[in-house]
């Protein structure tokens, strides 16, 4: 219910947004030249109408979407220059859309609008080392790149614009690319156990099967490998009977073989997936070896 509530505020905070935000920015524009002016409106109303369809139709690509949008949003509505209440009203509607659009509801529906048949996925949290400044700076990096070429020719810069759409389109491709893969982390719940797919720390899934989860704690245990990257929101260890094998990616293209007898990933709404979790009748809480010091992973041959 609350998921629901959640997704429907989201998308009543999205509609407002010309109303709140358009105007403030409107009046930024009014002192800009015609063609500038009708290019970067063009360019703001095709990013909330992306953005509108991304929580209508929730996607892990629509979300990705969203954490452009979202920020860029909220940025514009700071620099604009508007009258004070204008600008104020303006940035607080901004702000509010950008936390309910990046919420962990829209990001839950997101993962399992592709879910197949009995799976649950949760999205993993994106690490704290990229959220501080990699994430930002690639999203502002998506809309120079799109934007500035376009702005520059309309204002008469052609030469200056067409610079720009060379050197600044394929960069904003690289970023669009590496902010869709922090939508494609996921751990998700299929009748054979527990998956992990994360395209950051993992050169393949990794199954858990069922029968060889010994538990799901939220403590930490000793030896455990650690995949969050940096992540502490929603950390939670999968304690096994035995050593998984997983292929840990070492760059983009290498990846090395490890054994480990625990985990350890960082989900969003960890407290939605411990009920799951428990729904499907998987150990949650504490196991006998859980408290256990248990041996390093172990390295065998770089693939």
């Amino acid at each position: 219910m609350i998921c629901v509530i959640w997704t429907w505020c989201a998308r009543a905070a999205w509609v407002v947004l010309p109303f709140t935000a358009g105007a403030a920015i409107a009046d930024a524009l009014g002192g800009w030249s015609r063609a500038p002016a009708v290019v970067a409106m063009v360019l703001l109303w095709a990013a909330w109408l992306a953005g509108l369809i991304a929580l209508l139709a929730p996607r892990p690509w629509g979300f990705a979407i969203l954490r452009v949008v979202a920020p860029n949003a909220f940025v514009i509505s700071a620099i604009a220059d508007a009258p004070g209440g204008t600008r104020v009203v303006a940035v607080v509607c901004s702000l509010v859309a950008m936390v309910f659009a990046l919420g962990a509801p829209i990001a839950r529906a997101s993962a399992n609008s592709i879910s197949y048949g009995n799976e649950d996925r949760f999205p993993l949290s994106v690490p704290v080392p990229l959220a501080l400044a990699p994430l930002p700076i690639a999203v502002l990096v998506i809309a120079a790149g799109v934007s500035a070429g376009p702005l520059l020719i309309a204002d008469g810069r052609v030469i200056a614009g067409v610079i720009a759409l060379v050197a600044g389109l394929p960069v904003a491709v690289l970023a669009a690319n590496s902010v869709r893969a922090l939508s494609r982390r996921w751990l998700v719940f299929v009748p054979a156990g527990l998956v992990v797919v994360d395209p950051l720390t993992l050169a393949d899934p990794l199954l858990m099967p069922r029968e060889d989860v010994e538990a799901i704690v939220t403590s930490a245990v000793p030896g455990a490998l650690d995949l969050r990257l940096g992540a502490a929101r929603g950390t939670t260890t999968f304690a096994l009977h035995d050593h998984a094998t997983l292929a840990r990616r070492r760059g983009r293209a290498n990846a090395v073989m490890l054994h480990a007898r625990a985990l350890r990933i960082a989900v969003v709404d960890r407290r939605t997936m411990v009920e799951v979790a428990l729904g499907r009748r998987l150990p949650v809480g504490e196991a006998g070896s859980a408290h256990t010091a248990m041996p390093p992973p172990r390295t065998t041959s770089p693939s």
